[in-house]
C-alpha cells in the first residue's frame, strides 16, 4: 500500500441540586499508569509528560482519531492554564514496534485547548489493527493499540464491543475497564455516558464511604473545574489500559455537565448562586470535546452515526443538549406534544437513519432507557430506595420523567416509524440506570405481549455508581432477588433486571442474532476486584424480541 499521510488538526474548543444517587512497548506502557496515578495534581515533571494515557475513538474505515494530553512543565496541570506552547508529534504504524509507519504528523498543543491534542488520521486500511504513539520533547507516550471500522460495504461475519456506564471515581475503581482491556478481542468499546461526574467529593452515592477522593474537591462549575476532573479520571490506570487497547465511540449523558441536564438547565444546577446554565453547559462541553476522542457531529453535540460494514450501524445520540425540561409526574405533560427529548431536528435524523440503513443490525447509542418502567407494588421498604435512585417523587409515583417515559410523545413517533416501515433489528444500547436490563421494546406496554414489539434494548449497569443494594446497605443481589420478580410482573417486556451488580456488557454481533454477555464485578471497591458472567441475553435476526441464552459468546 502506498501510504497517504496527513498532519493532524488540534480540535480546540466548541461553543456551544440536588439528587443524591444515579442519574448516581515495553516499560514506558508498564509504568504510564503509576506514574499518572502517583502524579495526579503537579508533581515533579522533568520536561514534557504523558501522564494522562493516550486514545483513539470513532473508527471510521479509513480512519480513526486519536488523543492525548502532554503535561509540558510541572506547573501545567489540567485547567491551569500554564505551560508553554509544546510540539506534539506523533506516528501510525502496521506493528506495534513502530517499524511500519504509514501516517505521521504535528500539531501544537496550547493552554487554549488545555495541552490537549486530537489527530484526525485517514488513509488506512479498513479492519486492521493499527498502533500509534506521541512524542514532545524527547519523551515518548505509551504505545497504544487501535482499529478501523471495515468497509461500507464489506461482508462481515461478526463484530464484538465493550459496553459500560456511569463510573463514579469516589464509589469505587475501575476494574471494569481492565477486564475489558484484558480481552483483546474487542473491535472497540462503546461509552453510554457518566464517564465522569461533576459533584464535589463525598455529596454522590458513595455508599457512605468515600473509596478515592476525586479532584478538584469541589462541585465542578467552571471551564477550569471541568478540565481539571477529566484530567483526574484520565489518570486512573485501568482507564488508561483500556483506551490503549481499542478505539471508544462515546456519547455524553448528563453528569458530564450535571445532574438531570436539560437545554436551559439542571436538577443540580442554581441559577444565580452556580452562575448562568448555558456558561456552565458550554464550559462542560469545551472540556469534554477537548478531553475525549470524539468527534462532534454538529457543533456541541454528540449524536452522530458509524457505519461497520453491511454488518450494523450505530446512530448515537445527544439526549441532553435538545430536550425540554423534566416534568413532575401526575400532570399529563409526559404527553405533552410540544415536549420533546431529542429535539425535532435529531429524531428526523434519527427516523431518517434508521429507515435508510441497508445494514442487517440498526444499533442506537441510548443514554436514557426508552422501554417502559413502572414501578409495581414492591414494598415500601424497596420502593423508598427505588424512589430515591430513580429521583422520583417520595409518594412513589411509577414513572421516570428523565427516562423516554417522560417523553412520551417522541417514543410514541419514533417506534410508529420503526412499526409502519417494518424497520427490523433496531437494538437499543443504554447506560444511566445503574441496574441491567434485557428489554423488549413494545408500541404499547399496556397490551404487551399481545401486541407488537418495535426494537430491543440492552441496558449495563454501572462501572461503580450507586444501585439498589448500595442505597439499602445490603449484600449484593438481596433486593434483586425481591424486586426482579414484581418489576418483571408490572412490565412484561422485561425479561429480566439486575438492580444490585457493577460492571460492563460485551455486546456480539452476526447476522443472525445481537447477543450481550453481562459481566459483574466481585467488588467495586477493590481495585483488584475479580469479574465474572452473570447472564446472557440475545435478540434473533428479525423478531424484534429478546430470548434469554445460556452461554456467554
Amino acid at each position: 500500500m502506498t501510504s497517504r499521510y496527513r498532519s493532524s488538526e488540534q480540535l480546540n474548543s466548541l461553543t456551544p441540586r440536588r439528587r443524591t444517587v444515579v442519574k448516581a512497548a515495553a516499560a514506558t506502557a508498564v509504568l504510564a499508569g503509576p506514574l499518572a496515578a502517583a502524579l495526579p495534581a503537579g508533581a515533579a515533571v522533568q520536561g514534557p509528560a504523558f501522564l494522562h494515557g493516550v486514545a483513539s475513538g470513532d473508527p471510521l474505515p479509513d480512519g480513526v482519531l486519536l488523543w492525548t494530553r502532554v503535561t509540558p512543565t510541572a506547573d501545567a496541570t489540567p485547567g491551569s492554564g500554564r505551560g508553554p506552547a509544546t510540539e506534539v508529534s506523533w506516528v501510525v504504524a502496521r506493528d506495534k514496534a513502530l517499524t511500519n509507519i504509514v501516517a505521521k504528523g504535528s500539531t501544537t498543543a496550547t493552554a487554549a485547548s488545555d495541552h490537549t491534542v486530537k489527530a484526525d488520521i485517514r488513509g488506512l486500511e479498513p479492519a486492521t489493527d493499527y498502533w500509534f504513539r506521541f512524542s514532545a520533547g524527547g519523551t515518548d507516550s505509551p504505545v497504544a493499540r487501535t482499529r478501523t471500522a471495515p468497509a461500507a460495504n464489506a461482508s462481515v461475519t461478526g463484530l464484538r464491543f465493550g459496553v459500560v456506564s456511569c463510573a463514579n471515581w469516589e464509589a469505587g475503581y475501575f476494574a471494569s475497564y481492565r477486564h475489558l482491556a484484558a480481552r483483546g478481542d474487542l473491535d472497540a468499546w462503546l461509552h453510554l455516558g457518566d464517564y465522569v461526574y461533576e459533584y464535589g467529593t463525598g455529596q454522590y452515592g458513595t455508599r457512605g464511604t468515600v473509596v478515592r477522593q476525586t479532584e478538584p474537591a469541589n462541585e465542578i462549575l467552571t471551564l477550569a473545574d471541568y478540565r481539571g476532573r477529566h484530567g483526574k479520571y484520565k489518570t486512573d490506570a485501568d482507564l488508561q489500559a483500556l483506551h490503549a487497547k481499542a478505539p471508544v465511540i462515546a456519547i455524553w449523558d448528563d453528569h458530564e455537565m450535571a445532574n438531570d441536564a436539560w437545554s436551559g438547565g439542571a436538577e443540580n444546577h442554581t441559577e444565580g448562586a452556580e452562575g448562568a446554565w448555558a456558561a456552565r453547559q458550554a464550559a462542560a462541553k469545551q472540556a469534554y470535546f477537548e478531553w475525549m476522542p470524539v468527534r462532534p457531529a454538529i457543533a456541541g453535540t454528540t449524536y452522530r452515526r458509524l457505519r461497520f460494514g453491511k454488518l450494523a450501524d450505530l446512530s448515537l445520540l445527544d439526549l441532553r443538549s435538545f430536550r425540554s425540561e423534566q416534568v413532575k409526574v401526575g400532570n399529563g405533560e409526559v404527553d405533552d406534544p410540544d415536549r420533546t427529548l431529542t429535539g425535532r431536528a435529531q429524531l428526523d435524523w434519527l427516523k431518517a437513519g434508521l429507515k435508510s440503513s441497508d445494514t442487517t443490525w440498526r444499533l442506537v447509542g441510548n443514554s436514557v432507557m426508552i422501554s417502559p418502567f413502572a414501578i409495581g407494588a414492591l414494598p415500601a421498604d424497596l420502593l423508598k430506595p427505588l424512589v430515591k435512585l430513580l429521583g422520583l417523587p417520595q409518594e412513589g409515583l411509577a414513572l421516570n420523567t428523565d427516562q423516554w417515559d417522560g417523553y412520551t410523545d417522541d417514543r410514541r413517533e419514533l417506534l410508529a416509524h420503526l412499526r409502519s416501515n417494518a424497520i427490523r433489528n433496531t437494538v437499543f444500547l443504554t447506560g444511566d440506570i445503574h441496574m441491567a436490563w434485557a428489554n423488549d421494546v413494545p408500541v404499547n406496554a399496556g397490551t404487551y405481549p399481545l401486541s407488537a414489539s418495535a426494537a430491543t434494548e440492552f441496558v449495563v449497569t454501572s462501572v461503580t455508581s450507586d444501585n439498589l443494594d448500595d442505597i439499602v446497605k445490603v449484600p449484593e443481589g438481596t433486593v434483586s432477588a425481591i424486586a426482579s420478580p414484581i418489576i418483571r410482573a408490572a412490565n412484561r417486556h422485561v425479561h429480566w433486571v439486575d438492580t444490585d451488580r457493577h460492571g460492563y456488557g460485551i455486546l456480539d454481533i452476526t447476522a443472525d442474532r445481537a447477543q450481550m454477555d453481562f459481566y459483574v464485578l466481585a467488588d467495586k471497591t477493590e481495585q483488584d476486584s475479580g469479574a465474572s458472567w452473570a447472564r446472557s441475553y440475545r435478540t434473533r435476526s428479525g423478531t424484534q424480541k429478546v430470548e434469554r441464552t445460556y452461554d456467554p459468546v
